[in-house]
């Protein structure tokens, strides 16, 4: 199975990014989706999950309601809305899927807010 993550950049404090994580070579709609990132120095964070129906979803206290995680499973694809980013948002994010024992990791996307 692969991930593979986009839609990272450069933006603006208070701007707005969505990021994208195309699956493939596993069943998608098994799979638990989450994002984490992990900003230089500091440790891989959780910052959302959705279950695999698409109708459950969390959020880490830094970034609720500023983000929005949702899944397409016909497109095998997850999304991760960001507004009203900050500086802090600043981080390689992952896009993980996880069924079990079974556990897959995107190479990530740079996220990067400063003006």
């Amino acid at each position: 199975g692969q991930l593979v993550e986009s839609g990272g950049g450069l933006v603006q404090p208070g701007g707005s990014l969505r990021l994208f994580c195309a699956a493939s070579g596993f069943r998608f709609s098994m799979y638990v989706m989450r994002w984490y990132r992990q900003a230089p120095g500091k440790e891989r964070e959780w910052v959302a999950a959705i279950n695999t129906g698409g109708g459950i979803t969390n959020y880490s206290d830094s970034v609720k309601g500023r983000f929005t995680i949702s899944r397409d499973n016909a497109k095998n694809s997850v999304s991760l809305q960001m507004n009203s980013l900050k500086p802090e948002d600043t981080a390689l994010y992952y896009c993980n899927a996880i069924y079990g024992v079974s556990n897959y990791w995107g190479q990530g996307t740079q996220v990067t807010v400063s003006s």
